[in-house]
């Protein structure tokens, strides 16, 4: 059972010809704002712009703050280096910061210790489409004189925290479409832009820096460089592929979330006789089930698993290691206070197969090698 498995849903090859049967083959093209309009409804968002990926769109974040050597953005240790890259690139230092233990979301008691007058961004990483205590987040990020708060919301496309989708709460966000996302067009990515002041610089830096957005809808004669840029505008025949997966919104939700709560079920029992922790919720979180992970006991018995899984057939692979202990994040950054649970959870956290097109008869397969291990540290219940 791979862990991963590309899905279709029927409609990609028609939108692709439908681009390759026009003359706009690249870069912000019809199909592109098609997808950008319908984030833009969906989500409440006053600019949507698709990016080549969510590297690019968190890099497009780095530089729309205009950052320079001296300024620091805090991220949370564990995430992917994209998050911490994008603003070490502009010459800030990186000051990573621990997580929850629950929800593994940046720990905001922690957080509110490591702002400093040079802290210009917070870049809050819902894990797992899990939401970070945004309340909390950006309360201390206006607290301190609107700090900007840059989302990476790499997982949590549609999920919300009190009712508010995710991405919409900083001035802005980073999404992606990667081919392991729960709408994928293989390599893609989009920034949401919340603060209307951004918008027109966020439309130039994307368009390497010139006014050729505007030039395309008319506004202006010529366009020609008129800010630090670069090209992050997604090719239109890759739009094509998008638009069929974000109409398909509703069938992909419904068949993720069904896979998501019959694992959480069906492993109930027998993580807690395992002393295995499930992912944890809140109450005032809905995620849109992009991922299901575990939390072993001891990273012994995380690494047995793994191979008593591949045994059986069934691929589980792990996640991030703490940022702040890799080379680059000594070079970069910092972890003042440290990062415990970070080095804890990355030792010990393993996912589990979660595609959409995952079978209920694969996923039986998957259930029944997980409830067959039994972890070697777990206090067993009779």
């Amino acid at each position: 059972m791979p862990f991963h498995r590309a899905y279709r849903v029927g409609g990609e090859l028609a939108y692709v010809e439908r681009a390759l049967s026009g003359e706009h083959w690249g870069g912000d093209g019809p199909l592109t704002r098609e997808c950008e309009e319908l984030l833009e409804l969906e989500l409440g968002a006053p600019r949507v712009l698709l990016t080549t990926s969510c590297t690019h769109a968190l890099e497009l974040a780095g530089l729309l703050l205009d950052l320079s050597p001296g300024d620091e953005v805090i991220v949370p240790s564990f995430t992917f280096p994209s998050t911490a890259n994008a603003f070490a690139l502009r010459g800030a230092r990186i000051v990573f910061c621990d997580i929850r233990p629950d929800t593994l979301a940046i720990d905001e008691q922690q957080l509110k210790r490591l702002v400093t007058e040079r802290t210009r961004a917070i870049v809050p990483v819902h894990y797992a489409g899990i939401a970070c205590e945004m309340g909390s987040v950006c309360e201390i990020a206006e607290a301190h004189g609107g700090i900007a708060v840059v989302e990476d919301n790499a997982h949590g496309l549609y999920g919300r925290y009190r009712g508010q989708y995710l991405g919409t709460f900083g001035s802005l966000a980073a999404l992606s479409f990667h081919g392991t996302k729960n709408f994928s067009c293989g390599e893609g990515g989009a920034l949401i832009v919340d603060d209307l002041e951004l918008v027109a610089r966020a439309e130039m830096v994307r368009e390497k820096g010139t006014d050729r957005t505007r030039f395309v809808r008319g506004e202006v004669e010529f366009y020609g460089w008129q800010v630090l840029g670069s090209s992050y505008v997604m090719a239109d025949i890759l739009a094509g592929v998008l638009r069929a997966q974000l109409e398909a919104r509703s069938d992909i939700s419904a068949k993720r979330s069904a896979l998501y709560t019959r694992y959480q079920a069906e492993l109930d029992e027998w993580a807690q006789r395992e002393g295995v922790r499930l992912p944890v919720v809140p109450v005032e979180c809905e995620h849109p089930s992009h991922l299901f992970h575990l939390v072993l006991p001891t990273e012994v018995d995380r690494d047995r698993f793994v191979e008593h899984l591949a045994s059986r057939g069934v691929q589980a692979v792990t996640h991030y290691l703490a940022l702040h202990s890799s080379p680059a994040g000594r070079a970069l950054g910092e972890a003042p206070l440290g990062a415990p649970v970070t080095e804890n959870i990355a030792g010990r956290l393993v996912r589990l197969p979660l595609y959409t097109g995952l079978t209920v008869s694969e996923q039986d397969v998957v259930i029944a090698a997980v409830i067959s291990y039994r972890c070697t540290s777990a206090v067993h219940m009779s």
